[in-house]
Formats: structure tokens, sequence, C-alpha cells
């Protein structure tokens, strides 16, 4: 038998890819919110790996959590993440996906573009994903993850935040409101440029942004988390004392229905 991979969070995320491990013959063990992480530990001290896929809100509180047997065998894979996120809870080498695939209830995934990966566990997460048949590469490093992480934030961030403004798909935002979109982007790369600690090349975020608009024109703006995230992205520049004009107007208007 091969060797278990264990799950934390058991959303639709999880799902997609429990489904991918086991088509390779890795059974999965999955911990929900009443599952102890230390007692699990115990019984399964070395699994291929430990996926973490909480909500993002939910990601510190399990990281803060997590036994030591487990440090090296961690993959993450949730939104607005960055390396300091798991900076701040000495994980030196995790595996990382920046998911380009969504899954919602009731529903199969859909495929945006190819979701990278880095880090020890990164070929069996590719081969996991490639089993049913989910694009994703595999890179090595360090600063091309941190530009996928950074795309995929501008891309999530600028998209809910303009769809609270003006609603609609990613098609309509950048064909109708395309100053509005580059708006909301650079005060989106201007809170990332803060949180990495050093300057971002802006035309290669906004092409890698526009590639994925094409691979699914018709995707939503505004995500039922849009307030949330603006909520944040706007905390974040408070506490750096950035500007982030759009951002700021766009949070004092009415949301379109």
């Amino acid at each position: 038998m091969k060797d278990p991979v264990v799950i934390v969070g058991m959303g639709e995320m999880a799902g997609v890819f429990a489904r991918g491990f086991l088509r390779l013959g890795h059974p999965v063990y999955p911990i929900t919110r009443d599952t102890s992480l230390t007692t699990m530990a115990g019984e399964l001290p070395t699994p291929a790996m430990v996926l973490v896929a909480v909500a993002e809100n939910d990601l510190h509180p399990v990281l803060e959590q997590l036994p030591s047997l487990w440090q090296e065998r961690i993959v993450l894979l949730q939104n607005e993440l960055l390396p300091r996120d798991w900076r701040a809870h000495d994980l030196a080498d995790p595996t990382v996906i920046s998911v380009w695939f969504e899954k919602k209830k009731g529903q199969d995934y859909k495929v945006l573009i190819p979701s990278p990966v880095f880090g020890p566990h990164a070929p069996l997460i590719a081969d996991a994903l490639h089993a049913i048949d989910i694009p994703c590469n595999v890179i090595d490093r360090t600063e091309e993850l941190e530009y996928e992480l950074v795309r995929k934030n501008v891309y999530i961030l600028t998209t809910n935040i303009a769809g609270l403004e003006v609603g609609g798909n990613v098609s309509e935002l950048w064909n109708n409101h395309p100053q509005l979109a580059r708006d909301v982007a650079n005060d989106v790369m201007d809170i990332q440029a803060t949180l990495v600690n050093h300057s971002l090349d802006r035309d290669r975020l906004i092409s890698g942004m526009l590639e994925a608009f094409e691979g699914d024109p018709e995707h939503g703006c505004m995500g039922r988390s849009a307030p949330t995230r603006l909520a944040r992205a706007l905390e974040i520049a408070d506490q750096a004392g950035l500007e982030v004009k759009t951002l700021r107007a766009i949070s004092k208007r009415p949301t379109p229905n």
C-alpha cells in the first residue's frame, strides 16, 4: 500500500485533491474541525504529505497547532497566500500550489490555467492532479513561486474589488472598464509589494492576470468574499501607510446588485 495522505479540511477543493490521491492509490485521511491534529499525528506520524485545505481565515490557527512530526510534510494551497504566512510559523520549505481551478458545490471543477506547484512534494501533487486531468506545472525557483502567488492575489483581489464597483464577469471588466481594472490592480500591487518587501514587475503581473481572464472570460468578478477581501486589503494598507485611492473610493460606494 502507498503512503497515506492527510488532508486538513474537507471542503470542495479538498475533495478534488482527494480524488487525485485516491486515483494514484494513496489512502486519504481527512481531518475535520472535530479531529485532533496531535492525535492524528500520533496515529500517522509519517504520511506522504499533509495537505492544508482549510478556509483562508483558518490557516494560521491550523498552522499554530501543527504537530512537529508533520512540519516537513506540509502542502499549502490557500488564496491570498505569501511566504510571510508560512515563515510566521517557522515552516522553512513547505510545498505550495497556486490553484487555478475552481470547484463549486454540485458542479465539477473548472480549470482556468495550469496550476504551478513548488516544493519537495510538488511531483506527487502534480501526479495527483494529472490523474484527474487537471493541468499542473512543477516550478523550481522560489522567485517564481512568489511571482505565482502574487499573480493569483492580484487576480483575486482585482476582480473581487472591481466587481464591487461594476459587477459582471472578467471579460466585461477588462473590455468595458479597463482603467478601473488597472487602477484597482495597481492599488493591489502596492499592497503586495509591501507584503513581499520589494518592488514588483507590474507589467508581467498584469499580463499574468489577463492570461487568467482569457482562461475563463465569463468568470464572475464579485465573489461572496469580496467585501471581506476589500476590508482586509484596506487594513493592510492602513498599517503600511498606503494611499490606495481607488480601493478607498470603492469602499465608500454601494455594492451593485
